[in-house]
């Protein structure tokens, strides 16, 4: 059992259901793209999705290529602040592009909702979201994730590029922080 600050980890999604289910939504979005000329752009949502992201792209049989989009709405907290911040922004264009950006997780949904108005204004073909977990329960609706890896339920996460202050985004499987031991 992993410890931080003197609270257990106990394991919502084990590696084994994370690697299952990454393979299956490879297949989705292939499946899915698969009348496209150009190669899909990948956008991952830093730092969070790189994990994600890295497993993602090796699982979707067909040409594409990586951006990356720095976005923050936490911070340290366990909570997320509401107030987006970019961080960092894509290199080239995506006009005309079939986009998918890559998120670790749609909490309220806010940031999500924030980046498709951002990216909706660089004139992509196509716009979708890609997200390893949802929280329905936190949702304000104003968002809709296209290919979803698991639904979770309202508790604070880490591990599997989710992290606590920085903290345990390595961990191989996604987490709960348990009780104080």
């Amino acid at each position: 059992m992993n410890r931080f600050k003197g609270k257990e980890i106990q394991a919502l999604l084990t590696k084994e259901q994370i690697e299952k289910r990454v393979k299956e939504l490879g297949a989705e979005i292939t499946h899915a793209y698969r009348d496209i000329k150009d190669p899909l752009i990948l956008v991952g949502v830093l730092k969070g999705s790189v994990l994600f992201m890295a497993d993602l792209c090796r699982a979707i049989d067909m040409p594409i290529e990586l951006e990356f989009m720095g976005v923050s709405s936490y911070g340290e907290a366990t909570k997320s602040s509401g107030a987006v911040q970019i961080t960092l922004d894509l290199t080239r264009p995506i006009e005309n592009r079939h986009v998918l950006f890559v998120e670790d997780i749609v909490d309220t949904g806010l940031t999500a909702k924030y980046l498709y108005g951002n990216m909706r204004t660089r004139e992509p073909a196509s716009l979708r979201l890609c997200s390893l977990l949802e929280k329905p329960s936190k949702s304000k609706g104003e968002v809709k994730v296209d290919f979803l890896g698991f639904t979770i339920p309202d508790e604070f996460v880490i591990g599997y590029g989710l992290d606590l202050a920085g903290v345990y985004r390595n961990l191989p499987y996604v987490g709960v922080l348990g009780s104080d031991v």
